[in-house]
């Protein structure tokens, strides 16, 4: 799945190029609904869909006892505990089978960490290698775990689609409970039990990631085990696993509503209290504060780094960093995900100024830019198209060859052209391809893989406006930097954490003036505005964006109109208010 980091830098970028609406304020009827809560609230509650004061308090108020949904309603949710709670009486040999991402791997740790809290010993982790295996639940997995003396499997974050491995997996005499969240073809696995918010209609929210349903499983057993003594568990014990469940929250881009907005609340809450030395050391290796840790650091700063051990090396680097109680194995595995980040931007820095070299040496860069090289790791490819995307302002197709020599790639808009309506007009060219408008994946069928960048082109001029994304970019209000004030910082505070289904509130600052302009970092490729304010806000900053790359060039002294988000950054050991530039007209 795509994390956060991806998305936050696809959200800034879309919204530098669309138009911007103002949200028409609350009517009366909603003021009145909502008075005892701040003007600044009753506006973003309203835009957000929430008039009620029944829905505000739900909202401005999550609870784990309300919010959080009978685990029984999941479907074949009774099938998978009494199968697990047999496996735990039994002592038989249980395999954790989950995704190398950052759902999965938070998901493998809350199983393993649950395991082990109950005193249930007799299982494994198997997180499978993403260059050499691929994403889901496969065939060769199985057939090794079987011949370890495997005789339950429990996946996490995948299964639902694979149907012929499983097959595979049973007829082996192996078991298999699928726990997952994503969507369900016309046929579903035949094994034990199929635990998915997406599958049947009883559980009343569909939005759950992998981490999220795994807990309902966990949180079903305990009911189940404590009433017939095979488990126990301190009373509320379980709760620390939703530092695990926030983090893939989080990162797998689900709505952050309802249930979510619950177990990312209470996750957000358990990660600040962090008994992880793994999550300790990383963020004092990036001198972030853990007492204030928001869903920006799991996005920017926690997410990439579990990311970064299937991109570039094993999987379970990521795991073992979360898992770890150990506190030197937690500060070596720090270290090594911090070295394969690093190395990762490095080879993603080398093959843009690949592509770069080889768009240079066109006579024409076409509409669509369609690249591949064999030498490529597909896990890599999507990063470089967003960032070509982004400079090209064009439509970016990548691929590379896998470590079983099979083509893949990923796709990137520009923020104007849906890639899924250009793959939809050439489907006899992919192997297998999806995505939604902005991102998506592909198989190249081996006769197409010179002929894909004029296939694409084609479709790009016959579709014409078919293909495009027609969106404006609404902004929560109107503000002056006077506004900026702490009790704004307090409600904005209130309607956090943001994420999908709740975006970050956006700000129109009009008619300011900044006193200084300059650029930062080491490649100086980070913009700063300065500002003379009675409010808390005196500097405005956009990462990897120059004065130059903005809708107007900001200048000292010159009035501008600038759109921007508000946040509290927490960095070595100093707590800033500050305004992240989307826009500058």
């Amino acid at each position: 799945m795509l994390i956060l980091t991806y998305f936050m830098q696809v959200w800034y970028y879309l919204l530098s190029m669309g138009t911007y609406l103002l949200h028409e304020e609350p009517s009366d009827a909603v003021t009145q609904e909502l008075r005892g809560h701040s003007s600044l609230l009753q506006t973003l509650l309203s835009n957000r869909g929430i008039t009620t004061r029944k829905e505000a308090e739900a909202f401005l108020n999550p609870s784990y006892e309300k919010d959080l949904h009978d685990p029984f309603l999941l479907h074949d949710m009774d099938k998978a505990v009494s199968r697990i709670l047999s496996a735990i009486q039994n002592k038989e040999q249980v395999a954790i089978y989950s995704d190398y991402d950052c759902d999965g791997i938070p998901g493998a740790v809350v199983l393993h960490d649950f395991f082990k809290a109950i005193g249930f010993a007799t299982f494994q982790n198997y997180i499978p290698h993403r260059h050499y295996e691929g994403f889901g639940f496969n065939a060769k997995a199985a057939k090794k775990l079987q011949e370890e003396g495997v005789a339950l499997i429990i996946t996490i974050d995948c299964g639902t689609s694979d149907v012929e491995a499983i097959d595979v997996a049973t007829s082996l005499g192996v078991d298999v409970i699928v726990t997952d969240h994503h969507e369900p073809k016309e046929t579903i696995p035949t094994c034990v039990a199929v635990v998915n918010p997406k599958v049947g209609t009883t559980y009343p929210f569909d939005g759950l990631c992998g981490s999220g349903v795994i807990f309902k499983v966990i949180q079903a057993v305990l009911q189940k085990g404590k009433e017939n003594g095979l488990v126990t568990l301190q009373e509320g014990q379980e709760k620390w696993l939703l530092d695990m469940v926030a983090i893939a929250t989080v990162a797998d881009m689900v709505p952050l509503l309802g249930e979510n907005r619950a177990l990312s609340h209470y996750g957000l809450k358990v990660l600040r209290k962090s008994r992880r030395p793994g999550v300790q050391h990383l963020l004092r290796q990036q001198k972030a504060s853990i007492t204030h840790i928001t869903e920006d650091d799991i996005g920017f700063t926690i997410g990439p780094r579990i990311n970064a051990a299937s991109r570039m090396d094993t999987p379970e680097d990521a795991f073992m960093m979360l898992a770890t109680t150990d506190e030197a194995d937690a500060y070596a595995r720090v270290l090594h995900l911090e070295k394969l980040n690093n190395e990762r931007k490095g080879i993603v820095a080398s093959m843009t100024k690949e592509v770069k070299k080889r768009l240079h040496a066109t006579i024409e860069i076409p509409s669509v830019l369609v690249l591949g090289n064999p030498e490529w790791r597909p896990s890599l490819v999507g990063l470089v198209a967003n960032k070509l995307s982004e400079e090209y302002k064009r439509p970016t197709f990548l691929w590379g060859k896998d470590g079983n020599g099979v083509i893949r790639g990923s796709c990137r808009s520009e923020g104007q052209t849906s890639i899924v309506a250009l793959m939809n007009e050439i489907p006899h060219a992919f192997t297998e391809y999806g995505g939604h408008h902005m991102s998506g994946g592909f198989g190249i069928r081996e006769e197409y893989i010179h002929t894909l960048g004029q296939l694409l082109n084609d479709a790009y001029v016959t579709i014409g406006q078919a293909a495009k994304i027609n969106q404006s970019t609404m902004v929560d209000a109107a503000l002056s930097l006077e506004d900026i004030t702490p009790q704004f910082l307090f409600d904005h505070a209130r309607i956090a954490p943001f994420g999908m289904s709740n975006p970050k509130p956006l700000f129109v600052f009009r008619d300011i003036e900044p006193t200084e302009v300059s650029i930062f970092g080491k490649a100086q490729e980070h913009t700063k505005l300065l500002f003379e304010t009675r409010g808390k806000a005196k500097e405005a900053i956009a990462f990897f964006m120059k004065p130059t790359d903005f809708n107007l060039e900001p200048k000292a002294g010159q009035k501008l109109t600038l759109y921007a988000h508000v946040e509290e950054s927490f960095f070595m050991g100093r707590l800033q208010t500050r305004l992240r530039i989307v826009d500058i007209m």
